[in-house]
């Protein structure tokens, strides 16, 4: 789950570490600064100093990468209206494939009712509590 605002400095300090934004966001510090969604990634705000072995970096810096590449930000959809696959499909820019492949792996909440023909819906509330939870998916620029 992604943070609303930047990760907090220990008093006296300006800089935040790999383990205090892993921390933040909820994630391990060897991935915060091992991965290339993370640490590795070329946009990644440099350091700003060193606290023992460890980088400092700007926690408003953390946060506005953060926000660029990790935050989905929520559709709007209407609260109490029910949709279809299809139709959260279009408002969120998933494809149907990924929601079919989220909920055979249990990671998209049961129906909130069922149309009298087997169609499965969802509240609007539903999908933007679920979708607030779910880290970005981002297609990956290839190389040359």
């Amino acid at each position: 789950m992604v943070a609303a605002d930047p990760p907090q400095p220990p008093a006296g300090r300006s800089g935040v570490t790999f383990a205090e934004i892993a921390a933040h966001y909820g994630l391990s510090p060897r991935y915060v600064a091992e991965n290339t969604r993370w640490g590795r990634h070329p946009d990644w705000p440099t350091s700003t100093g060193k606290r023992g072995r460890s980088n400092e970096y700007d926690p408003h810096q953390v946060d506005a990468f953060v926000q660029t590449h990790h935050h989905r930000p929520a559709p709007a959809l209407t609260p109490d209206r029910a949709y279809t696959l299809t139709e959260i499909a279009a408002a969120t820019g998933l494809a149907t494939d990924t929601l079919y492949a989220d909920i055979s792996r249990n990671r998209w909440p049961q129906p909130d009712q069922t149309a009298p023909d087997g169609t499965r819906l969802w509240l609007g509330s539903t999908i933007t509590r679920t979708l607030t939870s779910r880290r970005r998916y981002t297609p990956r620029t290839q190389t040359p």
